[in-house]
C-alpha cells in the first residue's frame, strides 16, 4: 500500500508557533549561520569564520576552574558532595534554594560596588535573561500594547518581548550626532507617535550597560528616565546584564541606587532583568532574575517562572560559588581588568588602520564604524558591504540595521568570545582588507589621474597651436584634481 505524504503546510499548526516572531530572518542570525557552515579553527580550518556575533565572556573561565577544583563539595556529583543529591534533586519550589537567593542577590550588589543592596525575597528565577524579559512583557502588557526601546537595541528583544505575548517595541531613535545618548526630546516623539497610532505605552526598557553599543547611562539621565515615566506612569524595565563588564566600575550606576535618591519616584514602576550569561560567562546554564520593587509583579513573575526554572543542581553549585566573597571579589577585580585589556587590544588595532568606534567602557563588544567603507549612505549598502566581511574577511559581525540603528555603517564586534591568537588573526585579516582597498584605491586613482592627465597634455599641445603665448587654462599645474594630489 502507498502511504501518500500530505502536503507539508502550517494550517495544522498555531499562528504563534509559524509565524515570524522569532526573528531568524534577520542578518543577525544569518550570520551566526555563516558561521556554522565555516567555523574558524586554527587546526583544522584557519580559513573559515571567525565568531564576532555572539556576547560571550569567555576571558575568566581559568578563575572559575580554579575554584570548581578547589571545591569539589559544592557539586552534588562528587564523592565531597553527594550527601546533598537527594535533598537537591527533591526539591522543585519555584521560590528557588534560598542560599542561592540569597547568593544572586549578594553578587549583585557587590558587581554594583555594595552602593546598593538586594532583597533576596524579591529574586525570581527564569530560564537566562530571554525568559526574564519575556515574564515581565507578560506581567506588564496586554497583546498590541507597547514597549519605548531606545535604538539601537539588542535584536533578541524582538523575539524574547514580542514573539509569544503580542506586545509590541516602539523605537525611540537615537543618533550618532550625540553618541547615542537618549534625549527627553526622543522619548516624547517616540510616545507621541505611539499614541497618534493608537498604540498604549506601557513602559520603557533600557540596557544598561548598552547592547551594542558599549556604553551606560550617567545618573542625570537615568534621573530623567524616572522623571519621564512617572510623568507618564508607565513602567522601567532596566536590563543590568552586564553591570558587571564596566572596566571601570565604580562609574557605573544601577537604577537601583538612582530610585533610592529619587523619593517621588512610584516603586512599583520600577523593574530589573538580571543574569549571569554576560558578568560571569555562564549563558549555558540559564541563569535569568527578575528583581522587581512591585509586590505584584513579584508573586505573578514567580508563579510563571514555573516555565523556565533554574536547575537545582546548578542552584546548588552557584549558591557555593557566589557565596564565596574572596572569591566573586577577585573574579569581578581580574574580569574587567582583561576586558579592559581585549577592548584597549582590539581598538588599538582597528586604530592602526583609520578605522573607529564608538568610546566605550563596557559590554563584551565595539560599536565599529564603518560608514566610510559603504558606497552609498544607505542600509542596502551596509548589507552588501555585510557580506563581504562574512565571505571574504571572514569575520561574523552584525549590521548595525539587525539592531534597528536609524544611521547605516555601524556594526557590532564582539572581542570577549576567543582567546588573544584567534583576536589577533582576526585583526590581521581586517588589516589585510583595509590596505588592499587601500591599494586598489590609489591604483584607481593614479590610472584616473594618468588618464586626466593625458588628456590635459593633449588639450594643451592643441591649445599652444592655437594661443602659443598664454598658459593652458588646462595646464596640470592650475588643475584642482592636481592640487588635490598634492
Amino acid at each position: 500500500m502507498e502511504v501518500v505524504k500530505k502536503n507539508s503546510n502550517n494550517n495544522l499548526l498555531s499562528k504563534i508557533a509559524t509565524n515570524n516572531g522569532h526573528g531568524e530572518n534577520s542578518p543577525y542570525f544569518d550570520g551566526w549561520k555563516a558561521y556554522d557552515a565555516n567555523p574558524f579553527n586554527l587546526q583544522r580550518n584557519p580559513g573559515g569564520v571567525i565568531q564576532m556575533g555572539l556576547a560571550e565572556n569567555q576571558l575568566c573561565f581559568d578563575l572559575i576552574q580554579k575554584w570548581v577544583e578547589g571545591n569539589a563539595n559544592a557539586s552534588i556529583c562528587t564523592p565531597q558532595g553527594s550527601t546533598d543529591f537527594k535533598e537537591t534533586a527533591i526539591f522543585q519550589d519555584y521560590h528557588g534554594l534560598p542560599e542561592f537567593r540569597a547568593a544572586i542577590a549578594n553578587f549583585m550588589s557587590q558587581v554594583r560596588g555594595n552602593r546598593v543592596k538586594f532583597d533576596p525575597a524579591r529574586i525570581v528565577m527564569s530560564g537566562g535573561a530571554t525568559g526574564a524579559h519575556e515574564t515581565v512583557a507578560f506581567c506588564l502588557a496586554n497583546p498590541g500594547e507597547a514597549f519605548l526601546v531606545p535604538t539601537p537595541y539588542y535584536p533578541g528583544f524582538d523575539r524574547d518581548l514580542r514573539w509569544r505575548t503580542g506586545v509590541e517595541l516602539v523605537p525611540v531613535v537615537c543618533e550618532s550626532s550625540n553618541n547615542f545618548k537618549i534625549t527627553r526630546e526622543a522619548l516624547e516623539t517616540a510616545y507621541d507617535n505611539a499614541i497618534l497610532a493608537n498604540i498604549k505605552v506601557k513602559g520603557l526598557l533600557i540596557t544598561n550597560p548598552s547592547n551594542p553599543l558599549g556604553t551606560f547611562l550617567d545618573k542625570d539621565t537615568l534621573k530623567d528616565l524616572v522623571s519621564f515615566i512617572n510623568e507618564k506612569n508607565i513602567h522601567l524595565v532596566c536590563d543590568e546584564i552586564y553591570a558587571g563588564t564596566v572596566t571601570s566600575g565604580d562609574d557605573f550606576v544601577s537604577i537601583a541606587e538612582v530610585i533610592q535618591e529619587e523619593p517621588t519616584c512610584n516603586l512599583d514602576l520600577i523593574h530589573i532583568v538580571y543574569s549571569l550569561s554576560k558578568d560571569m560567562g555562564f549563558p549555558g546554564f540559564r541563569v535569568g532574575i527578575i528583581y522587581s520593587y512591585n509586590d505584584n509583579v513579584v508573586n505573578i513573575a514567580r508563579k510563571m517562572s514555573s516555565f523556565g526554572l533554574v536547575s537545582t543542581q546548578t542552584q546548588h553549585m552557584l549558591a557555593s560559588m557566589l557565596s564565596d566573597n574572596k572569591f566573586v571579589e577577585n573574579f569581578i577585580s581580574e574580569s574587567r581588568v582583561r576586558l579592559a585589556n581585549r577592548h584597549d587590544m582590539f581598538t588599538r588595532g582597528l586604530s592602526q588602520v583609520g578605522i573607529g568606534s564608538l568610546e566605550s567602557n563596557a559590554g563584551l563588544f565595539i560599536w565599529m564604524d564603518l560608514r566610510r567603507f559603504l558606497k552609498e549612505p544607505t542600509f542596502e549598502s551596509e548589507i552588501t558591504f555585510w557580506k563581504i566581511i562574512i565571505n571574504e574577511i571572514k569575520l561574523n559581525v552584525s549590521p548595525g540595521q539587525s539592531f534597528h540603528c536609524s544611521e547605516p555603517g555601524w556594526y557590532r564586534v564582539c572581542f570577549a568570545n576567543m582567546d588573544d591568537e584567534t583576536t589577533m588573526i582576526a585583526l590581521r585579516r581586517i588589516k589585510t582588507f583595509v590596505l588592499k582597498s587601500k591599494k586598489l584605491e590609489i591604483k584607481t586613482t593614479r590610472q584616473m589621474w594618468q588618464s586626466n592627465q593625458h588628456l590635459r597634455l593633449s588639450s594643451r599641445r592643441l591649445d599652444d597651436m592655437l594661443t602659443p603665448h598664454r598658459m593652458s587654462p588646462h595646464s596640470p599645474l592650475a588643475s584642482p584634481l592636481v592640487r588635490a594630489q598634492t
